[in-house]
């Protein structure tokens, strides 16, 4: 599978079966859309314009909005985007009614359903905010195990915390870690060069992470996204996700925060 270059790249060929596609937007945003040869399920569509676009050159019906969070940069577009498509389902965290009021299906911790044939296991993984979500897809014949976990586990690094605490997030990040290794991590900002960085700051003689951040800077420097990453990779090369103890999670985050690299 390739990943579009930019919101408005246009595939020639028909669109495979259960595939994800990227869309850079904003700054530094994706957005993500899972999809089959006819319908679209966007996750934290941060504007809209670009996503209708890319959805209406494919000629796919947006059926459903995942949000992990009620961050702007996550819910921005969806409004706009129900004018167009106003019988789209959206998901979203029960416990965030009030930020995320659109939202036609409230969710908690273990529910289940399913979306374009494909089983969707909700996880709460509070940390960034208190109410937020991740999204996992188990994997089977022909297709990938997904996660959706917009700001939690990033490449490289995780959330900044927001509302949550460090024992929160070393929690939420020790369930995502337990995935399947295979499992492709589709976070929803492009900082995995500034992470690794830092990480590398940290751990200067760390061979894992030193050959990681070469790869990065090489698709960084062909103009590639460094999404998905993978659930392995993570274990391997992310300090957070390494971390042996809510007192170096807190650590980590500090220095993270504090780092100007």
């Amino acid at each position: 599978m390739s990943l579009p270059g930019s919101p408005a790249a246009t595939v020639s060929a028909p669109l495979p079966a259960r595939a994800v596609a990227l869309l850079p937007v904003l700054s530094d945003n994706y957005v993500m859309v899972l999809h089959d040869e006819h319908q679209a399920v966007v996750v934290d569509p941060a504007v809209a314009a670009p996503v209708a676009a890319w959805l209406e050159a494919q000629q796919l019906e947006l059926v459903a909005v995942l949000q992990t969070h009620h961050h702007s940069d996550h819910i921005g577009g969806t409004v706009e985007l129900l004018r167009r498509w106003p019988h789209a389902r959206v998901y979203a965290a029960a416990a965030d009614r009030e930020r995320i009021p659109f939202q036609s299906d409230s969710l908690g911790d273990g529910d289940r359903f399913t979306l374009l044939g494909r089983a969707v296991e909700v996880m709460a993984v509070p940390g960034h905010t208190s109410a937020h979500l991740a999204y996992y897809l188990p994997g089977g014949p022909g297709y990938n195990a997904e996660l959706f976990c917009g700001d939690t586990l990033f490449a490289g690094g995780c959330g900044r915390l927001f509302e949550g605490t460090p024992a929160q997030m070393h929690d939420s990040l020790q369930r995502l870690a337990a995935l399947p290794a295979d499992t492709r991590v589709w976070c929803a900002h492009e900082y995995t060069e500034t992470n690794l960085r830092w990480a590398l700051s940290c751990r200067p003689e760390d061979r894992p992470i030193v050959e990681r951040l070469a790869a990065v800077l090489d698709q960084r420097a062909a103009d590639r996204p460094t999404v998905p990453s993978s659930i392995g990779l993570e274990r391997a090369t992310n300090l957070f996700v390494r971390s042996g103890s809510v007192a170096e999670m807190a650590d980590l985050r500090a220095s993270r925060n504090d780092w100007r690299g």
